[in-house]
């Protein structure tokens, strides 16, 4: 299957110890560029979160929020900080020196200030459990996330291969005008020879020698066969799906050199018109790749 680099997903568990949510979404991005923003009580699991994560991308700019509550009864536990309160009590004394102010500090009001007490709220957690709750629901989040993907990736993949075959339909076009060219060439250029010599014996070996020169000039024959080559590649890779978008942009990246070789090849307006649609669409096929992954 063809997965799209935009997608979303969401999971959540609620049970009597705890509730965990987890949100992904993507855009595009060259690489898999992973931001995890959880809670600081599950950062020691970010390693582990990125492993899980793996599984379901490969590339995109991906964002995961996770959100945590424990709803386990909680212990509060008041805790002193020590050497917060000791900054204050040297800066207190430190003022009284300089404004000379009379010395009436006491604990309940050093107490009183900010961090010096703060609350604790402390649970008895098993790490090994806590992470297999968590681990489920990712991964159900991830498979959410994929499916929205894969729905979007497939929606490209049948946009794709219809730019593809009006690509084919304009390649067949440029064939069928080439041979077309040459004929008007070759008739102008008679025309133009027997008005510059006004007679009838007009040199058709001449006439061979220029043309020859001029479907030199203009066959585009290799362009078109690489050009077919390239869109029956992209068939097949579609086709084939997994991580598709590197190697598409490969030959988009082909397909356009080929493009622009036929235009500055091109031997009449026609062709010329037939090229730019083609560039155009080449444009149109390479902006889509790049929301594939």
């Amino acid at each position: 299957m063809i997965q799209s680099m935009t997608g979303f997903g969401r999971a959540e568990l609620i049970d009597e110890k705890r509730k965990i949510t987890v949100e992904m979404k993507s855009v595009n991005h060259r690489y898999a560029d992973i931001t995890i923003k959880m809670p600081r009580r599950l950062n020691r699991f970010e390693a582990a979160i990125r492993t899980v994560l793996k599984d379901y991308i490969s590339r995109g700019k991906v964002d995961v929020f996770i959100t945590y509550d424990n709803l386990a009864e909680a212990r509060v536990s008041v805790r002193y900080n020590a050497d917060v309160a000791k900054e204050y009590v040297d800066y207190f004394r430190k003022m009284q020196e300089d404004f000379d102010l009379r010395e009436d500090l006491t604990a309940p009001l050093v107490g009183r200030f900010p961090e010096v007490f703060t609350l604790e709220e402390t649970a008895d957690e098993d790490d090994e459990e806590l992470f297999g709750a968590l681990e489920q629901v990712i991964r159900q989040a991830g498979e959410s996330f994929v499916q929205a993907r894969t729905v979007e990736g497939e929606n490209l993949k049948k946009d794709l291969l219809e730019k593809v075959e009006d690509m084919s339909r304009l390649v067949e076009k440029i064939e069928e005008l080439s041979p077309r060219i040459l004929e008007e060439y070759k008739g102008k250029l008679r025309e133009k020879m027997d008005e510059f010599l006004q007679r009838n014996d007009i040199d058709e070996g001449r006439i061979a020698a220029e043309v020859t020169i001029f479907a030199d000039k203009i066959c585009v024959d290799e362009e078109m066969v690489r050009l077919r080559s390239h869109v029956d590649g992209v068939k097949s890779i579609l086709e084939e799906g997994g991580s598709v978008g590197r190697k598409l942009d490969f030959i988009v990246q082909e397909m356009n050199r080929e493009a622009n070789t036929t235009l500055s090849k091109a031997g009449s307006l026609d062709i010329t018109d037939l090229g730019i649609e083609l560039k155009t669409l080449i444009e149109k096929i390479r902006e889509q790749i790049q929301n594939l992954e």
